[in-house]
């Protein structure tokens, strides 16, 4: 029997704690669709994803954000490198810029944040293809970042069609 589910981040009003809600969409334009069979599993008969085989970084402070989005940068093929700090960012990114293809990161955390760490990426290789993370709609700090040369800025909580797109659109972008 075809349904279709769809999956949102939530943030839990009481504690701040985010936790991943699936809910059943079956008229939801955008939702994934599985086909489910009781002998043999589900499969997913979508193959409109964007996928690729690339490395790249991905940085947030919130481990559960970083989970779900390791989770589906992986189901589309890509090799992830995680962390929780900017200042580990920039250290990886220096030691493995021939490697990493693309940088992911967050704009609000602490220590070094979203726009010092794109400012310190960008000193190591002014080429540096970042998209720009954020559970805040684009605001002037975003758009700062935007114009020194960030690639792309995608709101969270995103959905994996929308991050296949996005991912594969920055790499693919010369």
């Amino acid at each position: 029997m075809p349904r279709s589910f769809t999956s949102h981040i939530n943030k839990d009003k009481k504690s701040s704690d985010l936790f991943e809600d699936w809910q059943l969409a079956d008229e939801h334009p955008s939702a994934m669709k599985y086909t489910v069979n009781p002998e043999g599993g589900a499969d997913h008969p979508d193959e409109s994803l964007a996928t690729g085989n690339e490395t790249i970084l991905l940085v947030d402070d919130d481990r559960i954000i970083i989970d779900v989005a390791r989770d589906m940068l992986e189901i589309l093929g890509y090799r992830v490198i995680v962390t929780q700090q900017g200042r580990e960012a920039v250290d990886i990114y220096a030691r493995q810029k021939n490697e990493i293809d693309l940088v992911i990161q967050d704009m609000v955390m602490p220590g070094m944040n979203g726009a010092d760490v794109f400012q310190a990426l960008k000193k190591i290789n002014p080429e540096v293809r970042v998209i720009l993370a954020s559970g805040y709609v684009m605001n002037k700090q975003i758009a700062a970042v935007m114009e020194q040369g960030c690639r792309a800025f995608m709101p969270k909580p995103f959905r994996l069609e929308d991050l296949s797109v996005k991912v594969r659109e920055v790499l693919d972008s010369p």
